[in-house]
């Protein structure tokens, strides 16, 4: 037997992201996603849930398939609350979400363009930024370390460290196993010309992916960089997909605030089959 969803798919700097509406039993998040995250059915990098807010005052509920705070799904998710009003290009709307892994609000802005909206999003605060050298493979590896609650990211200097996909994996893997974290992303950064190749690993759905953009990715960047130069951060980062700017604000020794900035398009939208897999659902399918 096959279970019917409601679908929209988004694409935020090529990170293709599937928002399932409806609320699901969280226990079979995984299994949905991993299904339609397969190349055999959507196909997309990440799956997330779109439930109703357990708050007055909030737009939506954005449920993670991981459990993970997604920058990029939420910019999605903007995108998507956008489309169903009758805006004009120019239009504004701000609105705020709920967001597994963050604590706050997730303040968003959208902007009504031709064919596509300008997304912006605010995002987590890292409880820490600090910088780390590891043995690694027969090398002292010299990273950056940015913590969130129930995550983190690396950020590593390739044109430093010419560390190949197959190692980053492999120390993806590993620190998943050894930190027990939901989330560990690794991003390897090359400073001179801007460009950003993120990898992120979700244990929960045994998903490694180099993803054609990250927008929390490109948030611990920036957040990393503004820390390392103790000053404010504004710009674009290029990546394999297209392009997502961070502003990170750097005041008096600490990170008071970030948000990312990237267009996104909305591809398809309509009903998806699950198959045998879903026990029950909470309110449709």
């Amino acid at each position: 037997m096959n279970h019917e969803m409601d679908f929209v798919k988004c694409n935020p700097a090529s990170n293709m992201t599937i928002l399932v509406m409806g609320e699901f039993p969280a226990e079979q998040h995984p299994r949905i996603a991993s299904q339609m995250m397969d190349n055999s059915h959507l196909y997309a990098e990440q799956v997330g849930f779109v439930e109703k807010p357990t708050h007055s005052g909030f737009a939506a509920k954005l449920q993670m398939a991981g459990g993970e705070f997604c920058g990029n799904a939420c910019l999605a998710l903007a995108a998507c609350l956008a489309s169903e009003r009758s805006m004009k290009p120019g239009e504004t709307l701000e609105l705020s979400l709920e967001a597994s892994g963050s604590e706050l609000p997730v303040l968003c802005r959208v902007e009504k363009l031709e064919n596509k909206y300008l997304c912006e999003a605010g995002m987590p605060v890292p409880k820490e930024v600090k910088e780390a050298v590891i043995p690694f493979e027969g090398m002292m590896l010299e990273l950056g370390i940015v913590r969130y609650d129930g995550f983190f990211h690396l950020v590593i200097d390739c044109e430093r460290f010419g560390i190949e996909r197959a190692s980053a994996e492999r120390l993806a893997k590993l620190l998943g196993i050894a930190s027990g974290d939901p989330v560990v992303g690794v991003m390897l950064y090359s400073p001179s010309t801007h460009e950003l190749t993120p990898l992120i690993y979700v244990p929960a759905l045994g998903s490694l992916i180099w993803e054609q953009g990250c927008g929390s990715g490109t948030a611990s960047l920036g957040c990393y960089l503004a820390w390392n130069r103790r000053s404010t951060i504004d710009m674009p980062v290029r990546q394999p997909g297209g392009t997502i700017h961070a502003s990170v604000c750097w005041s008096e020794g600490e990170i008071i605030g970030i948000t990312i900035r990237s267009a996104v398009s909305i591809v398809a939208r309509g009903k998806a089959y699950i198959d045998d897999c879903i026990q029950y659902s909470l309110q449709g399918g």
